[in-house]
Formats: C-alpha cells, structure tokens, sequence
C-alpha cells in the first residue's frame, strides 16, 4: 500500500495522468490544425459561407497586406435601373430572384468609366475584403503579360524547368508556360469540388494541414499530350505563380503591388491566401474589396491602360481574351472539359466571342464587354454551386448580357 491507494491502482492513476499529459500537448501542437481542418470543412456550410467567403483571414494562413494605392480613385456615379428579366434557356426570368437566387454578396456595374449601380448583400459591405477563388487566376495572367514585357520571362513557349530546376522529374518538367496559361498542360487533375476525394479538395485539406503548394505540385502527373486539350487544372496557375517568383525574386503579392495594385487607384488593402513557407496561393487565394475588382476590370476594358499609363501590355490583354487554337474554343466538345473557351486564364463564354470573363468558384465574376464598354463585377456565396455548376455560369452571363443591353438601350 502507498498512502493507502495499492501499487496497481497507483500505477493506474500514473498512467491516466501520462495519458492525459500527452492528450494536453497534442491539443497544444495539433489545435490550430484540427480548427482549420474543421473551418474548411464547414466553409461551405449554407448559414455560415457568406460569413466565411468575407472572414477568410480567419481560417486560412495569410500574407502580410497588400496596401492600398496612394492615391484611391472613385469612379463617378450616374443613375441606372436594372432590367426587369433576363432572358436564359428561352424564358424571361426575373433578375432580382436570380440574384438572390445564386446568393449575390456584392454587384458592381461600370460604364464608360462610371459606376451605374453598387449593392451588397448578406452581411456584406464596401469594405469587405471578398474571397475571390479562381478571380485570382487572372490577376497571375496581367502579371505575367508584364513580367514578359520587362524581359524576366524569355518565351512562354519554354519549358517550366527553365525556370523551377526543383520540378525536374515531375509531370510539369517540360510543360510549356503557354500550356499553363491556356489549361492545357495535360496534367492529371480532378477538380470537382463536389467529389470529398479530388485532387483540388485534396489540395485543400493538404494546405490546411500545413503542406506547401510546391510539394503538392511536385505529385502531379501527365495524363494527357499537352497543348491538345483544355482542362481546368488550378495547380497549372499555383507553378506559374511560383515561375513569376523565381523570375521577379519577390513575393507574388508584392510584384502585385508595385505593378497593378498601387497604380490602379485602389481604395483598401487585400491579401493572399498562403502557405506554410509564406507563398501567396496564387490560383485562388486574393481577397479584396468589390470596387478594387471592379478596377482591375476596368484595366483589361481599357486594354491594360490606366490613367494614360499602360500598365499591362494591350497585346498580352487582347490575347488574353482570343482562344487560338481549337481545344481553346467555346463547345469544343471533346477536345474540353469546358462548355466555355479558354485565354491566358480568361473565359470566353461564346456566342460571341466579343465579352470575356474571370470567374471563380461559389459564383465570383469579373465580367468584360468591350463591345459596350461594360464591366460588371460580382461576388458571391452560392452554396449551391456545386451541384449547378454550369448551370450557374451560363445564367450568370444572361444575366450580364441583359444588364449590358439594358445599357445600350439606355445610354445609346
């Protein structure tokens, strides 16, 4: 007996107290995790999404601040009604209800330079720094068409490795840059967001856990020639961002600034997602506000010109938009994974080939027309999306194409 307990029970009452230690220091070490891997996996949650699409902060690690222009410019206002309808699959469907249908967090409507029309949903404000997801992608492209322009890139018809001597022996070692801007790399990719065991939710969990976008890009594979077919790999954007680093020797978000974000009158601070090492995700990860995304579309309407400047070159922006080859065309049937044609991580939606747009996942638009000098930016938080995916895009433009006309009808 030892102060009355017997030597098992002591020994028992050790164990429990090892136990319990060892309990205390994994939730110390592993908490952080195990309350990112639980975000992630509520993020899409329909009461929770719209908080957390404009919280991102809070889930995700993040780089340091992407700081406002110097000089914020605020687009002039001028009165417009929207349209009563849109017109989609041969019905007059009424707009408002499609809205708040596909869950709209933030609209902006530009013409002419002007703001026609700005609202906010869901909890959402002006000063909402948004989730973009795959918006970002083409924010990586102006960045790229720049950094070819100042002759840090030679060709993107060289081979990744050129440039990331570490992706020797990867499926991306003689990927051309080209391929990579076009969707076309041929690397085995799944990116189905509905699907708990894609390679995109896989990337997810991995970047929650800690794992850097460099590893996870290494374990990629070739799965088809590449510069044949279009399909939609988010990693082909994360390799390029990790291109442009190498060549710029400075973080993404900070070529960002110097390039784009200060001289294009920004009104807030933004930030990336990023990983373990600090890499900004460059295939999905910006957060901003509406109006400073509204800019950057207002940049590409203007042919990469802001305020006499050029910022990005007009050639890099016009090819951005211009498929040119056919697995990049609109219904390309099986030569793309894609209803929509493809650029320099641009959309082309079709029918005609004149407007183009970024989009990202959950309903995230900026939306050009040249034709009628438009630009309409949009955020969202469609938990839906997932299983009205094509659905959603191609309403999406109706939408868009019918605010346009009612323009055109209005200020013509």
């Amino acid at each position: 007996m030892i102060n009355g307990f017997s030597g098992e029970t002591f020994l028992m009452s050790k164990f429990l107290i090892v136990i319990l230690a060892m309990l205390v220091l994994a939730i110390v070490l592993y908490s952080p995790n195990i309350y990112k891997l639980y975000k992630l996996a509520t993020l899409y949650n329909e009461k929770s999404i719209a908080k957390n699409f404009i919280s991102i902060n809070k889930i995700f690690d993040t780089s340091n601040p992407i700081s406002a222009s110097e000089k914020p410019f605020v687009f002039e206002k001028e009165d417009f009604e929207l349209p009563d309808s849109y017109e989609f699959e041969g019905e007059q469907l009424n707009l408002i209800e499609g809205l708040e249908h596909f869950h709209t967090d933030g609209l902006i409507i530009l013409h002419d330079g002007k703001m026609l029309f700005e609202k906010y949903w869901n909890g959402n404000t002006k000063d909402s720094k948004h989730i973009a997801f795959s918006v970002s992608k083409s924010y990586l492209s102006a960045l790229f068409g720049i950094a070819i322009e100042e002759g840090l890139i030679k060709s993107i018809d060289d081979n990744v490795s050129i440039y990331l001597d570490d992706f020797e022996g990867t499926g991306y070692e003689d990927v051309k840059i080209k391929n990579l801007l076009q969707m076309s790399s041929g690397i085995e990719f799944n990116e189905d967001y509905a699907d708990p065991n894609s390679d995109i939710n896989r990337f997810a969990r991995a970047t929650a856990k800690g794992s850097s976008f460099r590893d996870f890009a290494k374990t990629l594979k070739n799965g088809k020639k590449q510069g044949t077919y279009n399909h939609y790999v988010s990693l082909d954007t994360q390799v390029l961002g990790m291109i442009l680093e190498s060549v710029t020797d400075m973080p993404l978000r900070e070529y960002l600034y110097k390039r784009i974000w200060s001289k294009i009158g920004t009104e807030s601070d933004a930030y990336y997602i990023a990983d373990k090492t600090g890499t900004d995700m460059a295939l999905g990860g910006l957060n901003a506000t509406l109006r400073d995304f509204s800019k950057f579309g207002q940049l590409y309407l203007n042919e990469g010109s802001w305020d006499g400047e050029q910022i990005v070159p007009k050639s890099w922006v016009v090819k951005s938009h211009t498929p040119d080859a056919p697995h990049l065309m609109p219904n390309a049937g099986d030569l793309s994974s894609s209803e929509w044609g493809y650029g320099y991580q641009w959309w082309i939606p079709g029918d005609p080939l004149t407007d183009y747009t970024a989009h990202g996942i959950f309903n995230q638009f900026i939306y050009v027309d040249p034709v009628s000098n438009v630009v309409i930016a949009k955020t969202s938080s469609n938990h839906r999306f997932r299983s009205e995916k094509e659905y959603s895009k191609a309403a999406h433009i109706a939408m868009f194409r019918s605010i346009t006309k009612q323009i055109e009808n209005t200020f013509n």
